[in-house]
């Protein structure tokens, strides 16, 4: 391979042979500063991200570095020095953008404690590292200083969340502009003009202003003909009216069945239109009901909706080896950049991203910046990661120009101060939640006490359609399997994949609808924002959030009268479908309310009270397991706990992995063109519906049997995992793997 000249350095080489096709190193500096500089801009901090940009590659201007891109197999690691310059250069504010270049290729370290990476600090002790050529100097010119963050603070002792905060967005800065130019080099090399098709940037997106037209149009075709259209309109309105308000923080407190949905969706357009946001985010707490949001959405916006809308419900989630060490091994990876004007997505996503540490993770969230951020459900909150998630929620709304909805019938008792550390100045956009309440009671409450199995199954059996709820996916199959003896009875659980439980969704809307029988054995998923409207419901004991929600799927359009349309709480005989500790907490708390509150035990006011005793019980500590604010409050610049934050802030402990189930023709497609495109960024999202979550434990046995493969792994590694048996995914269940770790999994997952 011809060698390139003296003093010509370069970023990226071809396998051409002729140094005359590869990406000069000063082009590829500029580029990064370039496009790292305006993903930056909604948050100000333009120069920061644009000097890491200028930084972050400088250990390339080395002969050792110019002789490996040449074929020679010297091992340089390149990034720890533009990390040095950037402290020597800019001390104080050099550290942040220390972290951020150090760790483009792999990942965020801590500042002081090494974990998996080398700690920040033992790299810029580092000597030995090969000396710059001089003409970095004639090819890069920095800033002389370096502008202040405007970061508004919120008190001393969040000073370090903060910083650690702002680190994670000028890091996805720079690791998204760095593949993109590094993309856009390696497509012009390999003239893939229609390489884009495959790529995250497929097809250009609908404006903002013409989605809400789109929308208004949708909307001005609901027939008002009931009494709860009606009021779902009022409601509408009112909420729409306020659009004009502020960025900042709202709550939307609506009762279930009274609109929200899209009444989120069109206050959020408005909204971002009024104050020039850039996007929607619409976060759900489960995978389960990510396609249908997805799909109503879609809906609304007509033929705008399927370039407008990315559901993105898992991460293909590399191996450290996948990542790799060469520019161009990033071209791999299925990282997703939520570019589009709306993305539905999970909370497991949303809020595990925002305290990431791998490239991979954190490369969408300066695209959060600027957006409007309507959290669904946003009970469903973690309770082990509440004080830590809160303190999220107000930095993005404080320091990042983002307006964040907490959207629920169940509102969380957030507000400080009675909630330490919690929320300020947060505005209702309903009108008069109490008497929506009144006016959308479709219910009655009944508890039976406990209840076995036997007296549970003759229960269902006595009603042609009825929905049961339960609180794990053991307990929902064998329940369901001493009932699948008549037509209608019906199974959802979140083993099956996104498309599978839209497909048995619809067929039980068909039934319900045209009055033939029903019944429905699932978990919890059923209660989030499924819009399925059931005559009687039966819940087993939870928190009394929970017990709303599932109040929600029955006479949910008001077909009815109240009285009847019971919805009956059990407590389960046995041990072996006892719930977790957690779920026994929430459900005595619960209990206590439901005594206190008998006449209206979904009111605004029961609900606070619910929470209120809930946070009390559980005291400030169990509200951060992990002491992760702790850990902050005793930190400094230079100790930043990064990876640390990473590791321990996962929503579910148990190690999670996506497989991918060949469902249907369109999944088998998809899989067939990981063998051939050029980028796998678009194959990615077109998988995204067939996804479903495995234990790491049990996804280990499904390999060892061979059920699970991954799919090119030639060419892109383990990222993307897909089964091979078709024998392990039932029409009536999905995946199912008869390994003792896995089942007992499945007894506490919902």
């Amino acid at each position: 391979m011809q060698a390139p000249k003296d003093c010509e350095c370069f970023a990226h080489s071809t396998d051409s042979g002729r140094a005359a096709d590869w990406q000069p190193l000063a082009e590829h500096l500029h580029n990064v500063a370039r496009l790292a500089a305006a993903r930056a801009a909604p948050f100000g901090c333009e120069t920061l991200a644009e000097t890491a940009g200028l930084l972050h590659d400088l250990g390339k201007y080395t002969d050792d570095f110019q002789r490996r891109l040449a074929g020679e197999a010297v091992r340089v690691d390149h990034a720890t020095r533009g990390a040095q310059l950037a402290l020597e250069r800019y001390p104080g504010l050099g550290q942040l953008l220390a972290y951020a270049i150090a760790g483009h290729h792999g990942g965020l370290a801590n500042g002081a404690e090494s974990g998996e990476r080398t700690a920040l600090r033992e790299r810029l002790a580092r000597d030995g590292l090969p000396p710059l050529l001089d003409v970095w100097r004639q090819e890069i010119a920095l800033p002389e200083a370096l502008e202040r963050p405007p970061l508004i603070v919120h008190s001393r002792e969040r000073g370090m969340f903060q910083l650690s905060f702002l680190v994670r967005m000028l890091f996805s800065c720079l690791v998204d502009a760095d593949y993109l130019d590094t993309e856009a080099f390696y497509d012009r090399v390999e003239r893939l003009p229609n390489a884009r098709r495959e790529t995250l940037r497929a097809a250009p997106s609908p404006s903002l202003a013409a989605l809400r037209d789109r929308l208004d149009a949708h909307l001005q075709g609901f027939a008002a003909s009931r009494p709860v259209d009606r009021l779902r309109g009022d409601i509408l309105d009112h909420v729409r009216g306020q659009a004009t308000l502020p960025p900042g923080l709202f709550s939307l407190t609506v009762p279930t069945g009274g609109g929200k949905t899209l009444t989120s969706l069109a206050f959020a357009l408005d909204h971002a239109l009024a104050h020039g946001l850039r996007r929607v985010i619409c976060v759900i707490p489960f995978t389960s009901i990510v396609e249908q949001t997805a799909a109503s959405f879609r809906a609304a916006l007509g033929e705008l909706g399927e370039t407008a809308v990315l559901e993105h419900h898992s991460a293909f989630v590399p191996s450290v080896a996948d990542e790799g060490t060469k520019a161009s091994d990033k071209l791999r990876l299925a990282m997703e950049n939520w570019d589009a004007p709306i993305v539905v997505t999970t909370a497991v996503q949303f809020f595990e991203s925002l305290f990431a540490a791998r490239p991979s993770q954190c490369r969408k969230l300066h695209n959060i910046a600027g957006s409007v951020v309507i959290l669904d459900e946003a009970q469903t909150l973690p309770l082990k990661l509440l004080r830590p998630t809160v303190a999220a929620i107000d930095e993005l709304a404080r320091n990042y120009g983002c307006t964040l909805v907490l959207c629920t019938a169940t509102q969380p008792a957030l507000n400080a101060p009675a909630f330490r550390g919690g929320l300020d100045e947060v505005r209702e956009l309903a009108p008069d939640p109490p008497a929506l309440y009144r006016r959308l009671e479709r219910v009655r409450i009944g508890h039976l006490g406990e209840v076995d199995d036997a007296a549970l199954v003759a229960r269902l059996h006595g009603h042609e359609q009825v929905l049961c709820i339960v609180n794990n996916r053991r307990h929902a199959r064998a329940l369901y399997q001493a009932i699948a003896e008549r037509p209608g009875d019906c199974h959802l659980s979140t083993l099956m994949c996104a498309r599978h439980r839209s497909a048995v969704l619809a067929e039980v809307r068909a039934r319900l609808d045209r009055g033939a029988p029903c019944r429905l054995v699932a978990t919890s998923l059923i209660e989030a924002g499924v819009d399925v409207s059931f005559p009687v419901v039966y819940r087993a004991e939870a928190g009394l959030d929970s017990i709303a929600q599932a109040a929600g799927r029955c006479n949910r359009h008001g077909e009815d009268r109240a009285e009847d349309s019971p919805v009956w709480v059990f407590a389960s005989a046995g041990e072996a479908w006892a719930p977790p500790p957690e779920l026994k907490q929430f459900a005595q708390a619960g209990r206590e309310v439901l005594r206190r509150h008998g006449e209206a035990p979904l009111a605004p006011a029961a609900i606070d009270a619910y929470f209120q005793l809930l946070y009390w019980q559980q005291g400030d500590e169990a509200l951060d397991r992990h002491d992760l604010l702790g850990l902050l409050r005793c930190s400094r610049p230079d100790g930043l706990p990064l990876e640390t934050l990473a590791s321990r802030y996962r929503l579910i402990e148990t190690t999670q992995v996506a497989v991918i189930v060949p469902y249907d023709e369109a999944a088998r497609d998809a899989l067939a063109a990981l063998e051939h495109v050029p980028r796998c960024g678009g194959v990615a999202r077109r998988l995204q519906p067939y996804l479903v979550q495995v234990p790491g434990r049990a996804l280990a046995e499904l390999r060892a049997a061979g059920a699970v493969q991954p799919v090119a792994e030639a060419r892109w590694g383990e990222q993307f995992l897909a089964l091979m048996n078709p024998d392990l995914y039932s029409p009536d269940f999905g995946l199912w793997w008869e390994e003792p770790t896995f089942v007992s999994t499945a007894n506490t997952i919902i």
